[in-house]
């Protein structure tokens, strides 16, 4: 358990402020954000019409349809 805590952030804001960057180390760490989230699915796919025909399908069952007699929704 970290008893000062304030005094253990302020050591890192100075270690941070003092280190160069390191771009071999910034770019790996890039690489695996990228690979992470492609494997969350947060970039569209390739092909864009994959899965289409399940959206316009479920599309299709949510909209209302009017009753035989034409009263309900939209009459």
């Amino acid at each position: 358990m970290i008893r000062n805590r304030h005094i253990l952030e302020a050591f890192e804001r100075a270690l941070q402020r003092n280190s160069p960057p390191d771009p071999k180390q910034n770019r790996e760490i890039f690489d695996w954000m990228y690979e992470h989230a492609r494997t969350l699915g947060a970039f569209p796919r390739g092909d864009k019409l994959e899965g289409l025909k399940f959206k316009t399908d479920f599309v299709g069952r949510l909209n209302v349809r009017k009753s035989p007699g034409g009263v309900g929704p939209g009459a």
